[in-house]
């Protein structure tokens, strides 16, 4: 494909990046929502732990490659336009967690804790983890042999997520298991993205 050609094929204005954003930062409250739900209905334990793992796997395949998809990352300014709405999705859903999610004490504010009850330490990691897996998933998007579907893009680092926390729990690494899964998951996206840029390179 000429660079004309998947220039055609993207929408990189900066309303299209604005509307992307603004579509991953609420698909994103959402998943929270989705979380807070099943975290307060079940009781601790393995079939909980398993099920927020999974809504945590699935929270991130979306925000690494729906902004790709919505902005049609083909050429490097594809690439960069879906990491800016990777960008202003954790905007948005900072807007609903402040607007919303905090007023009715949606969930303990451990991070703020941590932090000396400021969220000020943690915003900018939240807006750089959200760039990032937008960032990562673009360019795993762009340098795709074919337009395949999400899944299909994303199975690899799933799998490798999947068998890597396997492996950990097995080898007596265990801590939280959504946020084992969120960590494999994060580490083996930005592996996928480094192959396909020296595959294509």
């Amino acid at each position: 494909m000429t660079a004309t050609a998947a220039a055609a094929t993207e929408h990189t204005d900066f309303r299209h990046i604005l509307i992307a954003g603004a579509k991953t930062g609420a698909m994103t409250a959402g998943a929270v929502v989705a979380y807070l739900a099943v975290f307060r209905s079940l009781e601790a334990g393995m079939p909980r732990s398993g099920i927020l793992a999974l809504l945590t796997l699935a929270a991130g395949v979306a925000a690494s490659f729906l902004p790709a998809r919505w902005v049609g990352a083909r050429s490097t300014e594809g690439v960069a336009s879906a990491a800016g709405a990777g960008l202003f999705g954790t905007v948005v859903f900072m807007a609903i967690d402040i607007i919303v999610l905090r007023p009715v004490k949606a969930y303990p504010w451990t991070w703020d804790a941590i932090g000396g009850n400021s969220t000020w330490w943690y915003l900018p990691i939240w807006w750089m983890l959200g760039t990032f897996l937008a960032w990562m998933g673009a360019i795993i998007t762009a340098r795709s042999a074919s337009a395949g579907g999400i899944l299909r893009l994303a199975a690899p680092v799933v799998i490798g997520a999947v068998v890597l926390v396997s492996a950990a729990r097995l080898s007596g690494l265990v801590f939280l298991l959504p946020f084992q899964t969120g960590l494999a998951y994060t580490g083996l996206l930005g592996l996928a993205a480094v192959v396909a840029l020296v595959r294509k390179s």
